[in-house]
Parts: structure tokens; sequence; C-alpha cells
């Protein structure tokens, strides 16, 4: 495949009308979302992919529901040459940053691939972003940096630990972007630590297509649904929560797309009056649901039977897991808004038109 770039400047600043964002994996799940987003809000986007976990069809339909041509260039963050390539022909106002592998179980086998691209592949960047006086820096997070011991729900400044590569990769990257901003105060960094993203594009054009079977819950009742797979297997039914089930904070994948378009606004609101330094922010919903309160919302809002067997926990799940989302309220004037009825129907949209995903 061809790289296409776009030549614009080849001085590149931090000026606060530039609007030009480069989405690293904004081919992705999170990152298509964001793109249409990011779009409608004014921002011009380049989006920088490797596909090793994604389909360029999504991208085609992003096109097409933003009603915008996006720039691509099909690279990986490792490619440092490639990365200065794209700076010099581009002017950016900053990065989004979603390229990175993100199963928990693969993790764990693969630990190598898991450093070296979500960490290795961050620093390559940083250093890209630097050369080239482009401090803004918006990075996909995620709850997993919270210890497992802290009490529900979980704010900001809870202690920090994981138990997995995947978490300890966003964990480390988070620790580079502290000490980043102490050595060159004109970056501003924003880290969002997601919960659990799930639904899909009201459109039902673009959504969660995982590869083999799904790791994540949505994701998993909707293949039961639609008939690829045969029952849902719900891993524990003797916590300490409502229904004996495990509970977890879901946010719709547009309230979260949407997050990052209010901490891109953040960062160029300080642009005004100085850089912004480091702040990590929960993106969530702020209260939990039961697995089994979820696979009962999808039954009544999609009209669709999903069979289930309850089997036993898996190591180390905990009852309940769902963050405080105050900070995001008060510092980016952002809160979920698309309730679990939404995030059911969206997914059962998707799902229904597309039951092969992307392919």
């Amino acid at each position: 495949m061809n790289n296409k770039t776009i030549n614009t400047s080849n001085q590149n600043s931090n000026n606060n009308n530039n609007n030009k964002i480069l989405v690293t994996g904004g081919v992705g799940y999170i990152g298509s979302h964001t793109c249409i987003e990011l779009i409608a809000a004014g921002y011009d986007v380049v989006v920088y992919d490797n596909l090793s976990n994604s389909n360029l069809e999504a991208l085609k339909r992003t096109e097409q529901i933003a009603g915008k041509s996006i720039p691509f260039i099909e690279g990986d963050v490792l490619d440092k040459q490639l990365l200065h390539q794209v700076f010099d022909e581009h002017d950016f106002f900053g990065v989004i940053h979603f390229a990175g592998l993100k199963a928990v179980g693969e993790s764990v086998a693969e630990p190598l691939k898991y450093y070296k691209n979500n960490v290795t592949g961050t620093l390559e960047l940083l250093e890209v972003m630097q050369a080239h006086n482009v401090k803004n820096f918006v990075f996909s997070s995620s709850a997993t940096v919270y210890a497992e011991e802290e009490t529900s729900p979980i704010d900001e400044s809870a202690g920090r630990s994981c138990t997995s590569p995947y978490g300890q990769s966003k964990l480390m990257v988070e620790y580079i972007l502290e000490d980043l901003v102490v050595s060159d105060p004109e970056w501003s960094t924003v880290s969002l630590r997601y919960f659990n993203p799930v639904g899909a594009h009201p459109s039902g054009m673009i959504g969660e297509d995982p590869r083999g079977v799904p790791n994540n819950l949505m994701p998993y009742i909707s293949q039961v649904a639609v008939g690829k797979l045969d029952k849902l297997k719900i891993f524990g039914s003797d916590y300490k929560t409502i229904d004996g089930t495990g509970v977890r904070d879901y946010i719709h994948v547009v309230d979260l797309a949407r997050g990052h378009v209010a901490a891109l606004n953040l960062i160029k609101k300080h642009t005004n009056i100085g850089s912004l330094g480091f702040e990590a922010i929960n993106l969530g919903t702020g209260k939990g649901t039961s697995v089994l309160q979820l696979v009962k919302a999808f039954e009544i809002s999609t009209q669709q039977v999903v069979r289930f067997q309850l089997t036993e926990r898996r190591p180390g799940d905990i009852d309940a897991y769902y963050g405080n989302a105050e900070k995001a309220r008060q510092l980016l004037g952002w809160q979920a808004e698309l309730t679990i009825v939404d995030m059911c129907k969206d997914s059962w949209h998707w799902q229904s038109l597309n039951p092969n995903g992307y392919r």
C-alpha cells in the first residue's frame, strides 16, 4: 500500500489556531469513533496505523460518516524514520495516541511484544514530537493502572499497581509523561484512564470488530445473539454484588470519543496561559453494572435472547470495579450521557448489520 501524506507546511508549531491532529491507531475501535468526533468539533485529522489489529474498511466508513476525506499513513510507531517524515509534511497541533496492543491475556504470554510496542513505540513517538516541537499529547491509558485493592468508585488519586504486562505498559508510559513534563514544562499531556468501552456508532457502520473469540463482554454478548457463538460464559456467580456477578463501569464508545475532544480542548485553552503539564483523568460513567444486568438490558432493549452459562471465577477477578468521573466533569466539562440501553442497542445495530465485522 502506498503511504498517503499531504504536504502542508514544514514549519511545525504549537500555535493555538492550528487544528491538525495526528491520531495514531486511528483505524481501530476507539480511534475511528474519535476521528468522527474530532472532525465534528472542527479538527483536521491525519490517521497513522499499522493495521495490525484493524481493518481499512473502518477508515472508509469513518470518512463516509464524517463527510470528509481523512489522510492516512500506513505505518508503525516503531518506524521512527517514517514518523519524522510525517511530522515534516504536516503541521500538527498535537497527537492522540491509540496505537497499542490491548489484550491482557496475550500480554501475559508475550510480555516483550507488549513492552516493545506500547512502551518503546510511545518513546519513539514522543522523541519525534519533541524534535518537531509538537508538545501536546493525549494518551489512551486504562483503568488497569489502578491497584486491585482500591475501593470503588476509584478516583485519580488512587494507588497504581498492575498485574499484567498490558497494564504495566500503560503505567510505564504514565510515569514517562510525568517525568517528561518536569524536564520540559512546555509539554501538555493528558492521560485518559478508560474503564470498559462498549457500543458502536449509532449509524451501525463502525463498531468493535474483535479477531477470533472476543475478550470483551459486549461483543461476546452480541455475537451470541447473532448466532456466531453458542453461549456466553459468565465467570463467577458468588461475588458480593447485587446478583453475584462481577460489576464493572461500562462507557459508550461515542461518549469516550467525545472525552478525547474535551481533552484536546483543555490543552488548547491552556496554550493561552501556559502549558498544562500532566493530568490523569478517568473516563467512565461513575457507576457499576453487573454482568447479568448488562445481559438482561441487552435482551430487553434488542428483543434478542442471549444464552449464558454460569461458570467458575477467573483468578484475579474482583467483585466491583468502577470509577469516579468527577474530575472529568470539572476539568473537561465532560460527562457520560449515553445509557446502558444506548450501549446495547448500538452494539446490536452494528453486529446485526455486520455479523462478520468488516470482513
